[in-house]
């Protein structure tokens, strides 16, 4: 398959690269300064995996996400000011404020939730996949997922339903090397990706640190679940330069070293892709710099917007948490 990205669709790699850095910034502005609750999980270094991935999908094709999962959202087309509500707990927000950083959703932009609960979106992107099967639909599910959950039943059980029924699925695996303080090479024996050889399905590794590397190999995954090729597994080696949440920098947590930290660094995404197209004379120094202003500037007004934004009303504390009527089933008081 001879793939190439236009030089349009190039920038906007950047632009969404940049977006999701700068989000992620400004959310521990935010948590530091109390105005968002709790903590968040960081993926500042990661930007090329999900914005690689979702560049190969198409709008009606949906994914499902993790518990650091404000890259996918917004690679799949996520609006900030939405996301910005959400995580500060305002009615404006994607899930009325009562989701959170873990819980954010928009099925209209496929966007299937993402989720708390390690590996739990690999079945929930196995349902979609089924149905879009069942259909006769060329429709793609992805599943995101970290390196901490390879070992976690539901990754077993869902990479096998997918390989025997095979479904459309493609399962994206951000190895950021670390499941919270534990290195992946100490509680796995072989590659990550050479474990899809044992269900059946097409697997590899990929740079994670390479939108273009990213994109490519989920392009030929996703052709592949169109054309009724069955499932795919990408592992994608990449790197958080932050802890596994915003409180560890308060921790004094000495897992990793700042050597380590500085080599992956000097493999930054955003900065090496931003090398690529200057040197390609695909753009300049200057419209880069034009982007990276627009950036900061939709950023500023996302945050004003969400805190402007209404508190939910006292007393409402149980709406959209539990469901007043079930289909096919009395409303609640009635007589049975």
């Amino acid at each position: 398959m001879n793939i190439k990205i236009t030089p349009d669709a190039a920038v906007e790699m950047y632009r969404t690269m940049k977006l999701i850095r700068r989000f992620e910034e400004w959310v521990t502005v935010l948590v530091e300064a109390d105005e968002i609750a709790g903590v968040t999980h960081e993926s500042v270094g990661q930007e090329a995996v999900p914005v690689g991935v979702c560049s190969a999908l198409r709008d009606d094709d949906v994914m499902t996400s993790t518990h650091r999962g404000h890259g996918h959202i917004i690679a799949k087309g996520g609006a900030v000011p939405y996301m910005f509500s959400e995580l500060m707990g305002r009615e404006s927000g994607y899930n009325k404020g009562r989701g959170g950083s873990m819980h954010i959703a928009d099925v209209s932009l496929g966007i299937y939730g993402a989720n708390g609960i390690v590996t739990a979106g690999m079945p929930m992107a196995c349902g979609a996949a089924f149905v879009f099967k069942s259909r006769g639909e060329d429709r793609v599910a992805v599943s995101f997922f970290g390196d901490g959950g390879v070992n976690h039943g539901l990754f077993h059980e869902a990479m096998n339903l997918a390989a025997i029924w095979e479904l459309p699925a493609v399962f994206i695996c951000e190895n950021n090397q670390y499941a919270i303080t534990t290195p992946i090479e100490s509680v796995v024996k072989v590659p990550i990706h050479t474990r899809a050889d044992s269900y059946g399905m097409s697997g590899e590794s990929v740079d994670g640190m390479d939108v273009e590397a990213v994109y490519t190999a989920t392009r030929r995954a996703v052709e592949r679940a169109r054309d009724g090729g069955g499932p795919s597994f990408i592992e994608c080696q990449t790197y958080r330069y932050v802890g596994h949440y915003t409180a560890e920098r308060h921790m004094k947590l000495n897992y990793r070293s700042e050597e380590e930290i500085e080599l992956w660094r000097q493999r930054d995404a955003i900065e090496g892709w931003a090398g690529r197209l200057i040197g390609q004379g695909i753009w300049t120094e200057d419209e880069r710099a034009t982007v990276d202003a627009a950036v900061e500037r939709e950023l500023d007004e996302a945050i004003a917007i969400a805190r402007q934004a209404p508190w939910p009303e006292t007393g409402s504390y149980l709406d959209y948490v539990y469901a007043r009527e079930y289909p096919g089933f009395p409303a609640r008081g009635s007589d049975l």
